[in-house]
């Protein structure tokens, strides 16, 4: 099914909150870019390479898997590229990022990072991965063009890593979260989703770990995002709740360094005195908490984002998409294909996937597809 320009195309099984009026179309006279109607305008590019995962973490994937997307409903290498010089080029986006599924179990990966780089010699690209089979990748894509890494690593305990991914695979990523930093992949930046009764009295165990070797810990909140819909405002760990854990070995103090519309809120960590509020000693490092349930940065959100089919996702929420490879395919010009992109953000919602702030809102929907089946 073909949609019209700029027009939001629901996905098949999406939630049935009541029916809205359809958004103001796009005014006329507007400066390029992607602009939408709270006066955001995306300059970071989310674009997933694939559906695909090797991984089965019990916040994003049933056990049993999810049903892959044919190759041909894939975008291309060259689709890819072309995509992001009409990013760059004309919509003013200036960092990307390659997400999936799993990036790294694409073929032509190499190829795609290669392309782009020789396209936006300056533009910053970086790469989220589980970092399975990344010891043996990390130098080529340094190579190839890979300005960073973040990796998704939510335990260092073999039983527990396990129970979360469903895959006895946390040797491997150790190995790989190793070969980014010697390849020069940095700062090397650690995704991690802490699950109540599990893995989150790990977190300071976590952080000292990352610390000591120099990677920067990000704590994300886990979101309705997972594929059997099981989420819970109860069973997740709020920013709070990790701040809380934090404090027993930490004080942590605001980052002076501007946000700048990042969702991770930083902090400096320094030891704490023992039996004290007190802190001792420089500035170990830093920490990242992205809160975007419970302190949400949804007024300063600078995302667009491109699912491995070519569809552009306004908001992680939103439960819209608009076909931006069928019209490329249909042979649209690079112009016709901006002003589809346009449209698209000019739409987005106030606030995940609706025009007010709110996961506890009685109108809130949880996406139909999981996280990586969007693109992180």
């Amino acid at each position: 099914m073909t949609v019209q320009l700029g027009m939001p195309q629901p996905r098949e099984g999406a939630g049935s909150a009541p029916a809205a009026a359809p958004p103001p179309s796009r005014p006329a006279g507007l400066p390029a870019g992607l602009m939408d109607r709270y006066g955001r305008r995306a300059t970071d590019m989310r674009l997933s390479l694939t559906d695909k995962c090797n991984l089965r973490c019990t916040y994003c994937m049933p056990a049993e898997g999810l049903e892959w997307l044919a190759k041909q409903a894939v975008m291309s290498a060259e689709e890819i590229v072309r995509i992001v010089r009409i990013g760059v080029d004309m919509l003013g986006v200036r960092e990307l990022r390659l997400t999936g599924g799993e990036p790294l179990v694409r073929a032509d990966l190499l190829d795609i990072i290669s392309a782009l780089r020789q396209a936006h010699p300056e533009l910053p690209i970086s790469m989220t991965t589980n970092a399975v089979g990344l010891d043996k990748k990390a130098a080529g894509l340094k190579a190839a063009g890979l300005s960073r890494i973040n990796v998704s690593l939510d335990s260092l305990h073999e039983e527990t890593f396990t129970k979360l991914t469903r895959r006895p695979f946390l040797d491997k990523v150790l190995a790989g979260v190793d070969a980014a930093w010697a390849a020069g992949l940095g700062p090397v930046k650690l995704n991690a989703v802490l699950m109540r009764g599990i893995n989150d009295a790990e977190s300071p165990s976590l952080l000292a770990w990352a610390l000591d070797r120099g990677y920067e810990l990000r704590f994300i909140e886990q979101m309705p995002l997972d594929a059997d819909h099981g989420w819970t405002r109860r069973n997740m760990i709020t920013a709070a709740e990790i701040r809380e854990l934090l404090s027993v070995d930490y004080v942590l103090s605001t980052d002076p360094r501007d946000r700048d519309g990042a969702p991770a809120e930083r902090f400096e960590v320094r030891r704490r005195v023992p039996g004290s509020d007190e802190a001792t000693g420089p500035v170990l490092g830093t920490v990242g908490i992205i809160a975007s349930v419970t302190e949400p940065f949804c007024s300063d959100c600078r995302r667009t984002r491109i699912t491995a089919e070519g569809k552009i996702m306004s908001c992680l929420f939103s439960r819209e998409e608009v076909d931006l490879l069928g019209l490329l395919r249909e042979g649209a010009t690079d112009e016709q294909l901006a002003e589809r992109w346009q449209d698209a953000m000019w739409i987005k919602p106030k606030a995940h996937g609706m025009d007010h702030v709110g996961l506890d809102a009685p109108d809130f929907v949880q996406p139909d597809r999981s996280m990586s089946a969007i693109g992180g």
